[in-house]
């Protein structure tokens, strides 16, 4: 079977195109013809095996799996013996390893039947950075209705998701985004919009409870200036910062939060059954979209991924299998 491989980190111009053998599937089990592919910054840092953390994941001198790719959609062409959810010929989408390939073989319990009203390449946009939306707001956050919920990274992959999601939880939601972006987040449901490039949302007479930032390009004290007393801020971005400085980025808010009135965050998002099948809900009923910005060939999986790692994709990036 085709699928995009890299031996070694590094370079993007590592990847390439091969046939590897076709994955047998376990009895827990099941193998999906993929027929799209989802991908995000994570991918970018498994390519490059930075941060250094992520190689605990990956494989801590070179690729284990070599195949990138995280999210997918497809169809179902053989189950495992203890299989119960799934049956073949099901469309699926959900997350696994690998999904840069024609086939792939997926645990059940990471995988959900795909909302019939999405494409294939819609629905493989979904998978993780729909959950790491609703896993901030819902479990993190626990937005309420009405409460003021502010997104910095609006138009991104996670933030049109989390806009979208913010909004189905009854919140009053800013989305933080550049000019170009301004249409997109308030067509999406934002109640409000804000320009980075001519307006500072933490210097104005505007007060949240919740900030969920996705860019991580401001101090924690400019962000806490534009929080309620009691306010939470979630912090949810890998990008920015190297070694040491990665690190101290990552526990300072941690640390700090104990001693300040403002509840400041981090979180693990895991993907899991139920709450997959909760998105493709949230899409049947009309209160989710995915937003799709470009959707690549496989063999320019490369391209892809160098498009994500400038910073400006609207929406989610998709290679086509």
């Amino acid at each position: 079977m085709k699928a995009i491989v890299h031996d070694r980190y590094g370079s993007f111009d590592l990847l390439g195109l091969r046939d590897i053998p076709r994955p047998e599937v376990g009895d827990d089990e099941v193998r999906v013809r993929v027929y799209a592919a989802g991908l995000h910054v994570g991918d970018c840092f498994s390519v490059r095996g930075a941060p250094f953390v992520m190689r605990f994941a990956t494989g801590l001198l070179k690729p284990k799996h070599g195949v990138p790719g995280f999210d997918l959609a497809g169809l179902i062409e053989a189950v495992g013996k203890n299989v119960n959810r799934f049956q073949v010929g099901d469309e699926v989408f959900g997350a696994c390893t690998g999904a840069c390939a024609e086939l792939v073989c997926v645990e059940q319990d990471t995988l959900a039947h795909k909302p019939e009203k999405l494409s294939f390449e819609q629905a493989a946009a979904l998978p993780t950075s729909g959950l790491a939306a609703l896993h901030a707001l819902r479990d993190v956050g626990n937005v309420q209705p009405g409460q003021k919920v502010l997104i910095n990274g609006a138009s991104g992959g996670v933030g049109t998701f989390a806009v979208q999601i913010a909004k189905t939880y009854g919140a009053e939601v800013t989305g933080v985004c550049s000019t170009q972006n301004l249409e997109l987040v308030r067509s999406i449901g934002a109640n409000d919009a804000v320009d980075y490039t001519r307006e500072d949302f933490t210097l104005g007479e505007l007060y949240y409870d919740l900030i969920f930032d996705n860019v991580e390009n401001r101090s924690l004290s400019d962000l806490r200036r534009a929080l309620t007393p009691k306010g939470m801020l979630i912090l949810n971005s890998g990008t920015g910062a190297q070694g040491m400085k990665m690190l101290l980025r990552l526990i300072k808010p941690l640390a700090l939060s104990p001693f300040v009135s403002h509840d400041l965050r981090r979180y693990l998002s895991v993907p899991n059954h139920e709450d997959l099948r909760l998105l493709g809900e949230l899409v049947e009923s009309g209160k989710l979209t995915p937003v799709i910005d470009r959707t690549y060939p496989l063999e320019q999986t490369a391209d892809a991924l160098a498009y994500i790692e400038r910073g400006h994709a609207r929406g989610k990036v998709v290679v086509r299998i």
